[in-house]
């Protein structure tokens, strides 16, 4: 498995000095991946009627693109990946135009994790219909690789109108477009548009489940699994060496292809705290599979 990191998003501040001494950090000890997590706004704690989501107005998220453009310009090798980017609530001419940039400045190390979201309020602010979200992510899917691959066509979606347009300039690569979710729905359409898929939750018979279905859709659509990632997440919060040992070896047995370290939500750090949990868990993995092989 590639070993990646997870940004501790409400941890690493607004400081760039200490965003760049973070990213040239995690690639130092030998992080291959990135992953940012996305949400636009979130809700007053305190407002009428209260507030039950997984996060309000107090949890910071860094706006991934821009956040992975920076980072693409203090980095060398390290992959940049939104997990995820909530994709229906955005406008997808946009998006192909802004990915097309981070994968060009990068030197083709952008990898765009696509999710549906959960926060209604995120979509009313963005004037963007919540129902149907599912949907118009299948076909923003398809709409981004038209506006990357062709230099001008038409397009006449049921959420798309493109007439003889294109974006300019292109990548020169394919950009890998990840799902996040394990709704049956979902799993369905990242079998048959995806390049990998991104799980929330344990190495558990639910996540093997999904892997079994994912496999066995692309079997009968004839698109190859070989090709096609997982990418698995580990937490240092409530964690130790033989725990995360076993849960990045269920993982492997699952077929995951990559695995990412979040340090957040732990005792509170700076940047080198961060570091220095990767680098104890990048050394056990290590001695792990060295072990192993």
């Amino acid at each position: 498995m590639k070993l990646g990191v997870v940004l501790p998003h409400n941890e690493i501040g607004n400081d760039a000095g200490a965003i760049r001494a973070y990213a040239q950090g995690i690639e130092a000890l030998g992080a291959q991946h990135l992953l940012v997590y996305d949400h636009v706004l979130g809700a007053d704690a305190n407002r009428p009627g209260g507030w039950r989501g997984m996060y309000d107005s107090q949890v910071a998220f860094h706006e991934p693109l821009t956040f992975l453009s920076f980072v693409a310009g203090v980095t060398q090798s390290i992959e940049l990946v939104t997990t995820v980017m909530i994709l229906p609530q955005r406008q997808t001419a946009l998006v192909a135009k802004q990915a097309a940039e981070l994968q060009i400045l990068s030197d083709n190390r952008f990898r765009l994790g696509v999710g549906t979201g959960w926060n209604k309020i995120e979509y009313e602010a963005l004037g963007v219909p919540f129902k149907n979200r599912g949907n118009r992510q299948a076909e923003q899917v398809e709409l981004l690789r038209k506006l990357w691959q062709e230099d001008v066509f038409s397009f006449d979606g049921d959420f798309h109108t493109v007439n003889a347009a294109g974006i300019n300039p292109r990548p020169s690569r394919d950009i890998p477009i990840w799902f996040g979710g394990s709704a049956k729905r979902l799993l369905a359409r990242c079998a048959r548009q995806g390049n990998g898929w991104m799980p929330l939750m344990g190495a558990n018979q639910a996540a093997a489940d999904a892997i079994a279905y994912l496999k066995e859709t692309r079997a009968r659509l004839g698109l190859p699994w070989e090709s096609f990632g997982i990418q698995a997440q580990a937490q240092f919060a409530g964690g130790s060496p033989e725990r995360w040992a076993g849960h990045f070896q269920k993982w492997r047995n699952l077929g995951a292809t990559h695995m990412a370290f979040a340090t957040h939500n732990a005792e509170p750090t700076n940047v080198d705290g961060h570091l220095k949990r990767l680098e104890n868990y990048f050394q056990i993995i290590r001695e792990l599979t060295a072990g192993a092989a």
